[in-house]
């Protein structure tokens, strides 16, 4: 019979190896439910093989910090920061497994405000989904569980479609002013922020609306002005995807 001590550290010992296994579940290949079920709407799992996506124009902007915090708008990087990330995207799109579509100019431009609808949910998405815990919605209970609408049904109408990909990315970078404001204050031993890129993605179902899939990118490094690194930036944003099966 064991004494009350050596129960309790067979309590301890089982008690830890619960708890490791449990934090292996969330990273290990084959335990990738409770990573999965963040990105993935609630009975969503992936696509059907072949199926017709839409790509949408992605919603690209490049900015410089001054010296003094403020973030300026850079057409030419934007410019160019686009051209990369539209050549990713086809690239990538050849590994998705479905049918990609891509809107010419003129639909583009009618589209242009569901762009600026996912915009808003994706902020949305981002705050009250990925966020800080003070900042989640009860009545969510933690799912991934929002919709643009009917606002999407012209993009069937046009396609003929059953899905939607869109995409939101800024990015800025520090200039030689910001910098040397960040060398100066940093020895003071005051901390001041650089450049950040933030990007969201969303797969939609055109028949209801429902965001199916969703991710976010926030970091203090990449580079869209290069096609390499916005290559990265595009497969960072895109990863976990629910490639077609």
């Amino acid at each position: 019979m064991h004494s009350p001590a050596q129960d309790s550290r067979v309590a301890h010992r089982f008690s830890t190896s619960v708890a490791v296994l449990v934090l292996l579940g969330a990273f290990v290949p084959g335990g990738t439910v409770l990573a999965q079920s963040r990105n993935l709407a609630p009975g969503f799992t992936s696509l059907p093989k072949g199926t017709k996506v839409v790509v949408m124009p992605v919603d690209l902007e490049l900015f410089s910090i001054s010296g003094g915090g403020v973030l300026e708008p850079k057409a030419d990087w934007t410019e160019e920061a686009l051209k990369h990330f539209k050549a990713a995207l086809v690239e990538r799109e050849r590994t998705l497994g479905v049918t990609a579509v891509e809107l010419n100019e003129q639909d583009a431009d009618e589209l242009a405000e569901v762009s600026a609808l996912h915009a808003a949910v994706a902020r949305a998405v981002a705050l009250h989904h990925f966020g800080i815990s003070s900042f989640r919605l009860p009545t969510k209970e933690g799912k991934l569980d929002w919709s643009l609408g009917e606002a999407v049904r012209p993009i069937k109408q046009k396609t003929g479609a059953d899905y939607a990909l869109f995409s939101w990315v800024r990015d800025s970078y520090a200039s030689g002013q910001r910098i040397a404001t960040i060398i100066a204050l940093a020895a003071l031993g005051v901390g001041v922020q650089g450049g950040t890129q933030t990007g969201y993605a969303s797969l939609v179902d055109l028949n209801t609306g429902q965001v199916l899939w969703f991710n976010r990118l926030i970091r203090p490094r990449g580079d869209l002005r290069e096609a390499a690194k916005a290559a990265e930036t595009l497969n960072a944003l895109l990863d976990n995807f629910p490639v077609a099966q």
